[in-house]
């Protein structure tokens, strides 16, 4: 397949005191996936609107956004599109209010697998590894938080 076109892509990583990271567990083309929340970039829309939108979409809070934290710097083709390249970007992101959803302990938490359900979840950055993920760009992403965290960069 010929790549013809980009899939942008806008994440948030969210840390609580107790360095803990948010996770989203959804379901969605059949498939179960673990990522970061977030979603697809839109025509004419800005990578921290992007942000934005999709934080009222998925949680129903407003976010602010703290700093870029990592933009796809390899080649990877899109799961979905085939004809597409995949860039991700990822911002570091607090809740401006504490958190009014539902807050998960188990993995897909939702009562059926049906397209659009999802989930969130914290999980402990001392426990998290990259098959906590299911795409080759977060499970990076978790590698990444990994090390900032040992650094005491991240927390």
């Amino acid at each position: 397949m010929t790549i013809t076109r980009f899939n942008l892509r806008v994440y948030g990583i969210v840390i609580n005191k107790r360095n803990e990271v948010l996770l989203t567990d959804e379901y969605f083309h059949d498939m179960k996936m673990t990522k970061f929340p977030g979603g697809g970039l839109e025509f004419g829309e800005g990578t921290v609107d992007c942000l934005k939108r999709e934080a009222l979409e998925e949680f129903g809070q407003e976010v602010e956004i703290l700093n870029h934290f990592y933009t796809t710097d390899f080649f990877q083709q899109a799961l979905f599109y085939t004809d597409s390249q995949l860039i991700s970007i990822y911002y570091r992101m607090q809740f401006l209010e504490p958190i009014q959803f539902k807050i998960s302990t188990k993995p897909f938490d939702f009562k059926e697998l049906k397209d659009g359900n999802i989930s969130f979840r914290w999980k402990n950055i001392r426990e998290l590894t990259p098959e906590d993920s299911t795409f080759p760009v977060d499970k990076h992403v978790c590698i990444l938080i990994l090390e900032q965290f040992k650094k005491n960069i991240i927390y």
